[in-house]
């Protein structure tokens, strides 16, 4: 008898923002994969017996590659076994999961997708800043850093420039001095707002605040590194005034 996977998105750091069905899988699954960023609390849920299996990636380091990650959502499954694939954020938000979903596919193995709160809106939202708002921004986009560099994503910031009101970027840190440059070639002020949020929705959350041309130096001073989510546009200077997050912290620390 054949089991099935679960393709689950964790959300991007605080345990209580995984959905109640992705909570239900994970407390039934009999083997889970979990990554890197997948805070560890909710490992808390899974059965006395079930196996985990550390899947976590990093900068230049691979715990395992994708390719016997696939291989092993395949074969616990093959073994009749109910088998989560934990991942930060949401699955199809550059999570791979696209890939993994495939691979079920090829080899008839039933599956599932669980969605979760990625951290292009989770991050910014605990920063106090909306990636939409009715006189700021009518248009976001999701961009992974890891393309930089890249003739046809180069191609792109054109577009994205122009055509986009609010732009978080994934993963891309070690690449800020490309980006912005890129953008100011392309055409975007280099007045224009930008945030990094490092461990966003996490009690020790940081938020970096400036513009394109001034973000370099404050992201040194600030001391912020990976992961940390990057946000564009005017909905920036909202952070300031709608940061609700880490002012709950400093209040429960004073009491």
């Amino acid at each position: 008898m054949i089991g099935k996977v679960y393709l689950v998105g964790a959300g991007p750091g605080d345990p209580d923002l995984i959905t109640v069905k992705g909570l239900r899988c994970l407390q039934q699954a009999d083997v889970i994969l979990y990554d890197r960023l997948v805070n560890p609390d909710l490992l808390n849920h899974a059965k006395e017996d079930a196996k985990l299996i550390f899947c976590g990636k990093s900068p230049g380091l691979h715990t395992l590659q994708q390719e016997s990650i696939n291989q092993l959502l395949v074969d616990y499954a093959k073994q009749g076994l109910q088998v989560v694939r934990l991942k930060g954020g949401d699955p199809f938000v550059f999570g791979r999961g696209g890939e993994e979903a495939d691979e079920c596919v090829k080899h008839l193995v039933p599956f599932e997708v669980v969605p979760g709160i990625t951290a292009g809106i989770g991050a910014s939202a605990y920063a106090g800043i909306p990636v939409t708002h009715r006189t700021l921004s009518k248009s976001f986009a999701f961009i992974t850093g890891h393309q930089i560099g890249d003739t046809v994503a180069d191609h792109q910031w054109t577009h994205l420039a122009k055509g986009v009101d609010t732009l978080c970027i994934y993963m891309g840190v070690s690449q800020l001095p490309t980006i912005t440059k890129s953008l100011i070639e392309s055409g975007k002020s280099p007045q224009t707002p930008i945030a990094l949020v490092h461990w966003g929705t996490l009690s020790n959350q940081k938020t970096a605040v400036g513009t394109l041309e001034t973000i370099e130096e404050i992201v040194k001073e600030k001391g912020i590194s990976n992961p940390s989510m990057m946000v564009i546009g005017e909905v920036v200077t909202l952070h300031e005034q709608l940061s609700w997050f880490n002012k709950d912290i400093q209040e429960a620390a004073r009491r």
